[in-house]
């Protein structure tokens, strides 16, 4: 979706390419911030692509909406494994000359495959936005709740 946005005008930063340095090093915290920082003092429209909880005393302020891409836990797998074996044949590039790891399509530990976190952290991301939302966090921004495709078309849609 944030690549919709994108291609409608909007300026993306896509937190994973500022977080991961090459060999998929950690960037320090500090550099992190200063990028999203610049990023969001350079653009009046904007979308984040991603959400590392960290950044959100950065992001959630300036945030008029939060678009939570919540699909069916079927729906995930499909797609994060699908996304990221397509990834790991054609060797394509990510981030910073990284590529997907082997591991994400043999191990079933989540600290070494994408496919296992998503599927170890979707129930507790759930809940933690559904407790947000509920809290009306953050304050002054409208949260959209999007299950499948159609429905993410239909908001970008309603945009234009």
């Amino acid at each position: 979706m944030a690549r919709w946005l994108e291609e409608r005008g909007w300026a993306r930063l896509e937190l994973d390419a500022i977080h991961h340095g090459p060999g998929w090093t950690q960037r320090p915290q500090e550099q992190v911030r200063s990028d999203v920082t610049a990023f969001l003092c350079d653009h009046a429209r904007w979308v984040i692509d991603g959400n590392y909880a960290p950044l959100r005393d950065l992001t959630w302020p300036e945030a008029d909406t939060i678009l939570w891409l919540d699909p069916p836990r079927h729906s995930v797998l499909r797609q994060v494994t699908w996304r990221t074996l397509r990834r790991t044949l054609l060797r394509e590039e990510l981030w910073n000359g990284n590529r997907e790891p082997l591991s994400n399509l043999a191990s079933l530990d989540p600290e070494r495959s994408i496919i296992a976190w998503a599927m170890a952290t979707m129930n507790r991301y759930r809940a933690e936005y559904f407790e947000l939302m509920a809290r009306g966090e953050p304050a002054g921004a409208r949260w959209i709740r999007v299950r499948s495709r159609a429905e993410a078309q239909a908001f970008i849609d309603s945009l234009s």
